[in-house]
């Protein structure tokens, strides 16, 4: 089931990633996926906001990971600089998906490496002639028997988010 929604500002794509965090477990991986200046970033600092995280939220782009201490412990990676997925075989990155929530910018660089269970997010800018600059766009994939199972009640509480329009679901 693919739920698909439209932010019409930074804080209400905060406010869908703290509003997913509530439905997040151990071990769950979630790629995000889209231009530079799509609001990744953003959603990652509502997911941590919802996990409880209280220190500040950044970009890993130049330190590939970060780690956050929350309600569940947060795993923030940026694997834009990396060439190839053996890279991040080399890193370990894949050790990092068992004991928290791993949330991974550019994810789908890596996608061989990535557990079949998982929920993708793609926020994508809307044409500058048909809406204004804040809006995005999220399409919400989940990926694997778990999060399939789960997707219904996601897009549930995804949907109560004040403000948030939503297009068709697949």
């Amino acid at each position: 089931m693919i739920t698909r929604l439209v932010s019409t500002s930074a804080a209400m794509t905060h406010e869908i990633g703290k509003t997913l965090a509530h439905e997040l477990e151990s071990g769950d991986v979630i790629v995000l996926s889209g231009d530079l200046g799509s609001g990744k970033t953003v959603f990652a600092q509502g997911v941590a906001a919802g996990l409880g995280v209280t220190e500040r939220v950044v970009s890993p782009t130049f330190a590939i990971a970060r780690e956050y201490a929350g309600r569940l412990p947060l795993h923030h990676l940026d694997v834009y600089r990396l060439d190839h997925v053996q890279e991040a075989i080399d890193l370990g990155l894949d050790e990092l998906f068992d004991d928290a929530v791993t949330l991974i910018e550019w994810g789908d660089g890596i996608r061989d490496l990535l557990p079949v269970d998982r929920l993708e997010v793609e926020l994508a800018l809307t044409p500058d002639d048909s809406a204004s600059e804040d809006t995005r766009h999220l399409t919400i994939t989940p990926f694997g028997e778990e999060w399939s199972a789960r997707a219904p009640g996601l897009a549930v509480g995804l949907r109560a988010v004040e403000g948030v329009q939503y297009g068709d679901s697949a």
